[in-house]
């Protein structure tokens, strides 16, 4: 029998090398060191994989947000329910615009469609991660929408409710495409 020291992270341990029956103890101790290790980091990996993606899931929900905010706005006055104001049109116009242009890949990672959480989580549908998938071209139409509408809402009612049908077909066709339908 001897006594071996093992330091991990800056703790020394002091083990018995003793063997018994054939089995080397320092050998077993290490294994099941071992395995207990991978356990750990493996729960780790998932925890912050788990993070992340509802990160991305809360970034672009809150994303969508803004895009509804700033179209019930526009809705609002297209139908009369609002009193037009060509400053507010812009300004709303101008922030969907600029909301179609931000880079959104980080905000859809694999894992974050309704099949990997929750639909109160998601209403995600896998098919966007689908090879074969036209979610940029969707997206590039709701990128020329709302520059359309960005140039037209502040100038006059007739302008806004012109441009408006593009954007809501835009947002639309993709939801309809890749969004899980409300129950």
């Amino acid at each position: 029998m001897r006594l071996r020291a093992l330091a991990w992270h800056g703790i020394l341990i002091t083990i018995q090398d003793c063997r018994l029956g054939g089995l080397n103890m320092m050998k077993t101790f290490t294994g099941l060191t071992a395995l207990v290790l991978a356990g750990a980091v493996a729960t780790t990996t998932l925890a912050q994989d788990d993070a992340a993606i509802k990160a991305a899931v809360d970034a672009r929900q809150a994303h969508m947000s803004l895009f509804a905010f700033n179209i019930g706005l526009l809705g609002g006055m297209a139908k009369g329910e609002i009193d037009y104001d060509a400053d507010a049109a812009s300004a709303a116009a101008g922030n969907l615009a600029a909301l179609a242009r931000v880079d959104q890949s980080r905000y859809w990672p694999q894992g974050s469609s309704t099949l990997d959480l929750d639909a109160e989580q998601t209403a995600a549908l896998p098919d966007i991660w689908d090879e074969g998938s036209d979610i940029g071209a969707k997206a590039m139409a709701l990128v020329e929408s709302t520059t359309a509408m960005e140039a037209a809402a502040g100038n006059g009612l007739d302008a806004l409710r012109g441009a408006i049908g593009a954007v809501g077909s835009s947002c639309g066709d993709c939801h309809k495409a890749y969004r899980q339908p409300n129950n």
